[in-house]
């Protein structure tokens, strides 16, 4: 970091964002870098400093740039951010096989010990390249602390040898997963926190794109480990042996249907059809984050084009579709389409059709943002806009995609197509 833009730094954290200096201070230094603060008089009154307290003074604003600096450039994330991260595909996780002396679960104990720090290093890389106001927010800068204080604690871990220092880095990895629960949620009011300054939504998107598939690969490694020493002959560690796309359809269903009846008196019954009898191994967790988003605007589109006429609305139908080489979920209501000067917005962050739809009176109080948050996970794409630009960018990490095909004054269809685990071609990695 370039001296000029660590003193800027420092004088921006003493003066209004204060709040950030104990953070900044003595949570995220490298052991070794921290500088004990110059003690003040508490009988000095803060109109009549004497020169000791202004040399008191000096001293803490000198010690706040030292904090930024040292907080910018740290070898040891330096080093790692230039390491090449090894993305597994998930039919490896699936074919590893079970070891009744408990040895796959020590190899995947080392490979993620080895890999997070990579990957947590790979993300801070993407913080620090933010542009200097941006990455200033204190929403945002609190995120970053997050993936510094996580490195840390990984790259502190002692090797891996045996069952006991792997059962205290399972507490650990369990931990980081609660630490970092919400971090979606922070990064989408942070960026809408800082939205005017934003100059270049190219960027924005590359970076959002990246740290949040990153997140959910990361996710689902640590998950894939923590599963590994449940005894369930339904799993492979976080992979269902033979997951029914219906039944985690139905599951989002009763979920949505219970949000969209305590918001508008009802709810839109479901439909679904197609391949029901499917099974294949797949990944509960991503279609769990992205099916309840494309279920509740499929309600809420709904909901809101039959005001008049609450008590009938038309079905939202679900359709299944599945080959040997992946699988296509496809959802239709008949909520009216997505206007022609929305179409192209719908898949940018920080943009919800919401936003259209407080603008008519009888939607009091935005019951879209209502619903939206008022869902009981920790999920991200809870109300900021996030829902769909996240979901299509989850499913083009996991090697498929979301398209939408929008019939304005009729409905809208929106199809999420996934590659198979072990199906034909190659397999995605995470």
């Amino acid at each position: 970091m370039r001296p000029g833009l660590a003193g800027l730094a420092a004088e921006m954290l003493s003066g209004a964002s204060g709040r950030l200096r104990p953070r900044l201070g003595s949570l995220l230094l490298a052991p070794g870098t921290r500088t004990a603060p110059q003690p003040t008089s508490s009988a000095e009154s803060p109109r009549f400093r004497s020169t000791s307290s202004v040399q008191g003074f000096t001293e803490l604003a000198r010690e706040r740039s030292k904090s930024v600096t040292s907080f910018y450039n740290q070898s040891g994330i330096d080093v790692s951010a230039e390491k090449a991260s090894v993305r597994l595909t998930l039919a490896t996780l699936l074919y590893s096989g079970k070891s009744p002396d408990g040895h796959h679960i020590l190899s995947s104990a080392k490979y993620l010990h080895k890999e997070l720090p990579v990957r947590i290093a790979h993300r801070i890389k993407g913080f620090r390249s933010l542009p200097f106001i941006i990455g200033c927010n204190p929403t945002i800068l609190q995120v970053h602390e997050l993936y510094i204080r996580a490195y840390h604690m990984v790259s502190d871990f002692p090797q891996i040898k045996d069952q006991e220092s792997d059962a205290r880095f399972c507490k650990l990895v369990q931990q980081l997963l609660d630490d970092h629960k919400d971090v979606v949620t922070m990064l989408a009011q942070g960026f809408r926190e800082c939205r005017r300054h934003i100059q270049d939504e190219t960027l924005i998107r590359s970076f959002l794109d990246t740290t949040l598939c990153s997140r959910l690969g990361i996710r689902m490694l640590a998950t894939h480990h923590l599963a590994l020493h449940e005894e369930n002959p339904d799993f492979v560690g976080m992979i269902c042996r033979r997951l029914s796309p219906k039944k985690i359809i139905e599951k989002w269903v009763d979920f949505a249907r219970r949000l969209c009846e305590h918001q508008y008196g009802n709810s839109p019954r479901v439909r679904i059809n197609g391949h029901v009898a499917a099974r294949f191994p797949f990944i509960p967790l991503p279609l769990d984050y992205i099916l309840p988003e494309l279920l509740k605007n499929a309600m809420r589109s709904t909901m809101e084009s039959h005001l008049d006429t609450p008590y009938n609305v038309p079905d939202v139908v679900i359709t299944i579709a599945n080959n040997d080489i992946d699988f296509v979920i496809r959802i239709s209501d008949r909520g009216g389409g997505i206007p022609h000067n929305i179409l192209d917005k719908v898949m940018d962050y920080h943009f919800s059709t919401a936003e259209e739809s407080a603008q008519d009176p009888r939607m009091s109080n935005n019951l879209f943002n209502n619903i939206t948050n008022s869902g009981n996970q920790s999920s991200p794409m809870h109300g900021f806009g996030f829902g769909l630009p996240t979901s299509q960018a989850y499913a083009e990490y996991l090697g498929g995609s979301l398209t939408i095909q929008s019939m304005q004054g009729i409905g809208t269809d929106i199809y999420l197509r996934l590659r198979h685990i072990d199906g034909k071609g190659e397999s995605f990695r995470v």
